[in-house]
């Protein structure tokens, strides 16, 4: 008899959208990306379902389009760490993720405040580690430029052993602060560090003891070869863009595939795409919900500005209901939407242009149409029931270890989740009806580890 496979736990948290447009900043009942009580609501929200970790993106730089500022989409959020560390003090157990550029930031600084987050959280902060790709955003910054791709992962593999090294110079039994003898230090060598590296050379006195983790949880966002080398190496979990069942299960294999070579089993690191959801009380009724929310997210403007992505062209000029643009796109090097991560997706536009006017042909698609169809499409669409089956499903087939929901209404868009899906993933066990642990890395099933680098299970 074939011994049946266990049931996979699921890991679900909850992305803040705001520098993109997923979210749907004109409906009326969405509210402010930036006053607290926006993050604080969606927060409260993710720990009640008992999410694992809330997860903030950053932009830093305003979008621009042609020169002109990019205001059909939100722009900008409050400071990452300013943020999370509010949210410390208004939820118990929920991770703390933050976006932390590796291009344009020093070792010692992000390091510091990652340790100082997991004090005031108690064991909660997470960092995903990323690079800037473009001179664009690098203007807002005194070192300015960029670095090639290469080099980008070069210096963000140094930057995160750098910080490592930070984080482990306290062992975390240095403080004694015995007060009849007046002793608080029993190292006298607590936080010493040197580095000598291509991209960092430093050396002195890491002035934050060991935090409840003893590092963040590392995650990873690339999806290039050297991306999913540097998640395999180095990361806890990497966030994925594919989340169909059959994209996933090949992105699942191939970065499960390349832990071996690091010495990691399959389960210390997590894979986890972005998802999102439309809920209605029958599937016919989700169905048509999430194509008004298309529409929604699409307006006529935005469609053109989208198509620019492609053309590199100015097509303010054209009708968004109408035909696609007769002319082909300037494949030039200079492009009219500067920092804009869609840009790179398109690297044939010649060839993408072909294809949309094939697909605008065969289907009588305007403008407008073909970019609805081509992106912006919910993961998740039906019933509650419906939604919950499927989100087990894909983690069952291992597609996924979990994903990170994405609601188009912000702050409330996660409510109906947690009232709805939650109850149905935790009444078919797959899905923690309360936390266990207290830290991040208890809720991810993820070992701490000690000052040396060497990791251990962490008590349950």
């Amino acid at each position: 008899m074939t011994k049946s496979k266990p049931q996979k736990q699921i890991h679900l948290a909850a992305h803040f959208p705001g520098v993109n447009n997923t979210t749907v900043w004109s409906d009326p009942r969405a509210g402010s990306h930036i006053d607290f009580s926006s993050f604080a609501h969606f927060a409260k929200t993710a720990e009640r379902a008992k999410f694992d970790f809330l997860f903030l993106a950053e932009g830093l730089r305003l979008r621009e389009q042609g020169g002109h500022i990019y205001d059909l989409d939100v722009v900008g959020r409050p400071d990452t760490f300013t943020v999370l560390a509010a949210l410390a003090a208004v939820t118990d157990r929920l991770g703390l993720t933050g976006t932390i550029n590796s291009t344009f930031n020093e070792p010692y600084e992000v390091a510091r405040q990652f340790a100082s987050l997991d004090h005031l959280s108690d064991g909660r902060s997470a960092w995903n580690v990323v690079t800037s790709w473009d001179a664009f955003t690098g203007e807002n910054f005194r070192r300015g430029g960029f670095l090639p791709q290469d080099e980008r992962y070069s210096r963000a593999k140094e930057f995160l052993a750098t910080a490592n090294e930070l984080f482990d110079s306290w062992r975390g039994d240095e403080i004694i602060a015995d007060q009849a003898t007046g002793t608080f230090l029993g190292d006298a060598k607590a936080g010493a560090f040197v580095h000598e590296g291509k991209h960092f050379d430093i050396h002195g006195r890491f002035n934050v003891p060991r935090s409840p983790q003893g590092r963040p949880v590392i995650f990873q966002a690339g999806d290039s070869e050297e991306g999913r080398e540097f998640a395999a190496s180095s990361a806890d979990a990497i966030f994925s863009r594919y989340a169909a069942l059959d994209t996933g299960q090949a992105f699942y294999t191939d970065v499960k595939s390349r832990l071996a070579k690091y010495g990691r089993r399959s389960d210390q690191l997590l894979i986890l795409p972005a998802a999102s959801f439309v809920l209605g009380d029958t599937d016919a009724e989700a169905e048509e919900k999430a194509h008004e929310v298309r529409r929604q997210q699409v307006s006529g403007a935005t469609a053109i500005k989208h198509l620019e992505f492609v053309w590199n062209r100015d097509l303010s000029g054209y009708d968004p209901e109408g035909p696609l643009p007769d002319i082909d796109p300037d494949p030039g090097e200079h492009h009219i939407a500067r920092g804009r991560a869609q840009v790179r997706m398109y690297r044939d536009p010649l060839a993408v242009a072909r294809e949309w006017r094939e697909l605008a042909a065969a289907n009588n698609w305007s403008i407008r149409d073909l970019v609805i169809e081509t992106g912006n499409r919910q993961n998740f669409i039906g019933t509650p029931a419906t939604v919950a089956r499927t989100i087990n499903d894909y983690v069952q087939a291992d597609a996924s270890d979990g994903f990170i929901l994405v609601p188009y209404i912000t702050p409330g868009g996660l409510d109906e989740f947690a009232d709805q899906v939650v109850p149905l993933l935790q009444e078919q066990g797959v899905f923690r009806r309360d936390y266990e642990g207290t830290t991040l890395r208890d809720h991810l099933g993820l070992t701490h580890p000690d000052a040396s680098g060497l990791a251990h299970r962490a008590a349950s």
